[in-house]
């Protein structure tokens, strides 16, 4: 087919290594950080744009572990792009290079970014078609130095608040460079990683083998469950990321510089697995909803959509959502342009005499509360997912 990869040499306007991209609203795409490198720059380019552009911030949060690698990056719902580094975060018109707001440091003062690698998310966007609330979800990560133990600490910050504040939150387990991945219900998967050390080659030991599922509704204190164990660990440059059938897909580990697969206690690993989550147990299958093909393919922004679904046992109404997640690229622990939308109800599905149902959404409003693109799509039941569909959103 044609489908392959292109390679644009001079592509950008600086070297980087251990940068973060995001997708923008008008389908350009930013590229920030690295190491070195306290600035950002847009690809493609324009004539205005052919250039770096300053980003102090950087600098700022630098210390000499360079604790500021892979900042996370997220598209606020004003178009402004909360970047969080180290261990505190700023929130950035990129047009005018102006910071629109400088958010409190993490109490705990430890650092979360590459190489004290923690990992963060943008939880669930809800409330689509009023004042929407944006918080932010930062885990795990290392306090300096190499071998210690990793920081079982969270952070939850509500970055579309006046006056936002970090809520700290207590993992069961301890975690360095673990991976985060929302879930078509809303959960947060937290994955991989290790209970001592730091990223790089060689800088970590003693694998974290159980995933731990985060509920952000739940009630403070009773949010995280620890999951059943994996076989294998998942060091250094292992990933984890969402597909279409609701199981999160699981590679890699790579702790030295080189593939090592003999007289090591960490050997190098290129398999794939894949985590089923609890939502896929067969007792479920009666309440699980299964999309009809082709309800919807492309689709624009404010759009009345109309999804048709069947379920096999009894359907509750009023317990029926329908959810985006964006696919994103993922690398060292950083998930770059994930994010999860519920869609408004317009109406909700009525009980028919036949399993076939329908529920009418509202399409997100606008690009700064969905960048453009391709979207998986879920009909959820009481808590439990169908296989997505694909969507392009334009």
């Amino acid at each position: 087919g044609s489908c392959d990869w292109k390679e644009t040499n001079n592509a950008l306007s600086a070297p980087r290594w251990y940068a973060s991209n995001h997708v923008l609203p008008d389908n350009r795409q930013i590229i920030i950080g690295g190491r070195g490198q306290f600035n950002y720059e847009f690809y493609p380019k324009n004539d205005q744009t052919n250039k770096l552009f300053d980003l102090p911030f950087l600098l700022q949060t630098n210390d000499p572990e360079e604790n500021n690698l892979y900042p996370l990056v997220i598209q606020n719902v004003d178009g402004n792009l909360f970047i969080f580094a180290n261990n505190r975060a700023i929130l950035l018109n990129y047009n005018t290079g102006a910071v629109v707001k400088t958010y409190p440091a993490l109490p705990d003062g430890n650092p979360r970014s590459y190489p004290s690698t923690g990992s963060g998310v943008l939880l669930p966007l809800k409330n689509l078609q009023g004042k929407i609330q944006a918080e932010v979800f930062v885990c795990g990560g290392a306090p300096k130095g190499c071998f210690m133990g990793a920081l079982n600490t969270c952070g939850r910050i509500t970055i579309t608040d006046p006056n936002p504040q970090w809520v700290m939150e207590t993992m069961p387990l301890a975690r360095v460079m673990g991976d985060m991945q929302l879930l078509p219900n809303g959960n947060v998967l937290i994955i991989n990683g290790a209970a001592k050390g730091a990223q790089g080659w060689e800088l970590a030991k003693d694998p974290v083998l159980s995933p731990v599922l985060y509920k952000p509704d739940a009630p403070l204190g009773a949010r995280f469950e620890v999951q059943t164990p994996a076989s294998r660990p998942r060091m250094y440059h292992s990933t984890a990321i969402l597909i279409r059938d609701d199981r999160v897909l699981v590679g890699g580990s790579s702790s030295h510089g080189g593939y090592v697969y003999v007289n090591t206690p960490y050997s190098s690993d290129l398999s794939l697995e894949a985590f089923s989550p609890a939502y896929l147990d067969s007792s479920f299958d009666l309440l699980r909803p299964q999309i009809v093909p082709k309800s919807q393919s492309q689709i624009a922004y404010g759009q009345k959509l109309m999804i048709r679904f069947m379920v096999k046992g009894f359907l509750n109404p009023k317990l029926v959502r329908v959810t985006m997640v964006s696919p994103s690229f993922i690398t060292h622990s950083v998930s770059m342009n994930h994010r999860l939308l519920e869609l408004p109800v317009a109406k909700y599905p009525l009980l028919p005499i036949f399993r076939n149902h329908q529920i009418a959404v509202n399409a997100p409003a606008n690009k700064n509360i969905a960048p453009p693109g391709y979207y998986m799509l879920f009909v959820v039941h009481q808590d439990i997912p169908s296989v997505g569909i694909w969507v392009k959103l334009q």
